[in-house]
């Protein structure tokens, strides 16, 4: 199947994810409900999304082989996390197989400054920053943006890792040393009021739709509750989704985005980062929208027309991490919450195990 497919995607089609995580479960769930079997590629036996898929190939991501066989069996692939390899999606793109969001989305997000970069010169807000590469210039981003300052490690790093404050100059060194003195950003703090969030998408024919705002709470660095639609008003509503647009058609982005945002006093957005993928803070649209974020992203990829993004109910979305999924059968008998598992095997402390939503009416 490496020959460009043709579009849109009839039922019956096969789809690959790269990654065998619960987004990649909850996206082969929606793919499925569409009528497209699923091939996860993923290096873990047994993975969450391997086993609500027709099949998993076992293999790491730059597995040659297991690549191969992945092109071979799909139409169309997708990705469930943004640290895939960029060499996976050229192996891919050289073996006839279309991979969507494509390499430009992931190239972005991959690196902090890139992605920074690529924000400033399309014309969306973001705080101050710096490259860090080494002492020299980690002192000279401290002097161009003062302290205190967020340090990040450029690539990877989620849920709060690979970061460190630098409250004062004098701390900057000992926060290098805390993230392994791997190259980094240097950012300003942002003097924000709460976070938002927008989950956006971009169909093959340059359709964009977006969700209403999420309001996010984070614990530790880890998101622990979604509220959904936020209380915002129409600026904020009109500059989340101008800031998506922007993002997308830049990109020439085929998929669902979730673009995190700051909002400062008067009610300015500013983006804090984009993830190339369905994101957490739109889980809360599988049972408070007609068309979910999985189902909108699958949508996408086939080519298929977008979905409405209209708000059903109030939802309050909450992560279960570790062992507070033991809570199930408690949570099972209240009255409008949903359960989202994610089949994982250790409850380890930290550790996203499901989700909740909780549904209240639409406030007039």
């Amino acid at each position: 199947m490496t020959a460009s497919p043709a579009l849109p995607l009839p039922p019956g089609s096969t789809l690959g994810i790269l990654g065998g995580g619960q987004l990649g479960r909850m996206l082969a769930q929606a793919a499925s409900r569409l009528g497209f079997d699923v091939v996860i590629l993923d290096p873990e036996e047994n993975s969450p999304a391997g086993r609500v898929a027709a099949r998993q190939i076992v293999g790491a991501y730059d597995d040659r082989w297991a690549l191969k066989r992945l092109a071979e069996a799909c139409h169309v692939v997708t990705y469930e996390f943004e640290n895939v390899p960029a060499e996976t999606v050229a192996e891919l793109t050289a073996l006839g197989c279309e991979v969507a969001p494509g390499a430009a989305a992931l190239a972005a997000a991959q690196d902090r400054v890139v992605e920074k970069t690529f924000l400033a010169e399309i014309g969306v807000p973001t705080v101050a920053f710096a490259p860090v590469d080494d002492e020299e210039s980690l002192l000279a981003a401290v002097a161009k943006i003062g302290a205190p300052s967020l340090l990040k490690t450029r690539r990877e790093g989620y849920d709060g890792k690979g970061q460190a404050w630098i409250q004062r100059p004098g701390d900057a060194i000992a926060a290098f040393e805390k993230i392994g003195r791997q190259p980094a950003i240097l950012e300003a703090p942002a003097d924000f009021g709460r976070e938002l969030s927008v989950i956006a998408a971009r169909g093959r024919n340059g359709e964009i739709v977006c969700y209403p705002l999420s309001d996010n709470h984070h614990e530790g660095g880890v998101l622990r509750r979604t509220i959904a639609p936020a209380k915002a008003t129409p600026s904020e509503r009109d500059q989340a989704e101008a800031i998506a647009a922007k993002i997308l058609t830049a990109l020439d982005y085929v998929g669902v985005i979730g673009v995190e945002l700051f909002e400062l006093a008067g009610g300015k957005l500013l983006v804090n980062e984009f993830a190339p993928r369905v994101h957490n803070t739109g889980h809360w649209t599988q049972d408070g929208c007609e068309v979910d974020q999985f189902e909108q992203h699958i949508r996408a990829v086939a080519g298929w027309p977008l979905g409405p993004t209209a708000a059903l109910a109030r939802v309050e979305m909450t992560n279960l991490l570790g062992p507070e999924v033991d809570a199930w059968k408690k949570l099972a008998a209240e009255p409008e919450t949903r359960i989202h598992l994610y089949g994982k095997g250790e409850a380890r402390a930290g550790r996203k195990m499901g989700h909740v939503n909780r549904l209240r009416p639409l406030e007039g």
